[in-house]
């Protein structure tokens, strides 16, 4: 896809449900620079994973400082960029249900969010978000597949409260437009006309149309 001016696309959804594949098929399709996040870097992961209480703060500051980094770099980059994961999701979702949880203590939560609200208000906004949704039998079917043993004793409650705070952050959201993907009927790794029903409305969002769902 070829543009005149540079573009910025975030993929945002739940753990499992496909973002980052989906992030390599539409950087490759559109030509543009794709940035992964970096889950497997995090010092704190698997301490986070034995005691999440003892590390869900250090566990989501090194996420908030990581996407932070990535958001630098994708803006300071001269074309086109595709995101996987966003910066707003660490704060909107997964710290903020760690504080539901009670997995992460009053004081700690309110200083990670003043951190995140303070940087945040500087950062320039994606143009699109793209929100890929699946029902959690779908994420559990995926999350097996991919094999991280960290992963596999997710239960299906916390991904279903998960889903929830999704959809409350993207109904709040204000700052570009969202193109909503159900993908439980999907397979755009190996149908490419799967592929084809994204990528037409990500086109379409892109020129102006108003597009909300697949």
């Amino acid at each position: 896809m070829k543009s005149t001016s540079k573009q910025f696309i975030a993929i945002a959804g739940n753990i499992g449900v496909g973002k980052s594949t989906f992030t390599r098929l539409l950087s490759h399709e559109f030509g543009w620079q794709p940035f992964y996040e970096a889950t497997a870097e995090n010092p704190y992961l698997v301490d986070f994973y034995g005691d999440m209480r003892q590390w869900s703060f250090h566990s989501q500051v090194f996420y908030l400082g990581k996407r932070l980094e990535h958001h630098r770099l994708l803006v300071d980059h001269p074309g086109s960029v595709v995101q996987d994961r966003t910066v707003y999701e660490d704060a909107e979702i997964f710290a903020h249900n760690l504080y539901v949880q009670q997995q992460m203590s009053e004081r700690d939560y309110d200083a990670y969010r003043r951190l995140y609200e303070a940087v945040s208000s500087f950062l320039p906004s994606p143009d699109l978000i793209v929100y890929l949704k699946a029902e959690v039998p779908t994420l559990l079917h995926r999350i097996q597949l991919r094999g991280n043993e960290y992963e596999r004793s997710m239960s299906p409650d916390y991904l279903e409260q998960l889903n929830r705070l999704y959809d409350r952050w993207i109904e709040r959201w204000t700052l570009c437009p969202v193109l909503t993907i159900p993908t439980d009927d999907l397979d755009y790794v190996h149908h490419p006309s799967d592929l084809g029903r994204i990528i037409e409305p990500i086109r379409d969002m892109l020129k102006g149309t108003s597009v909300q769902l697949v």
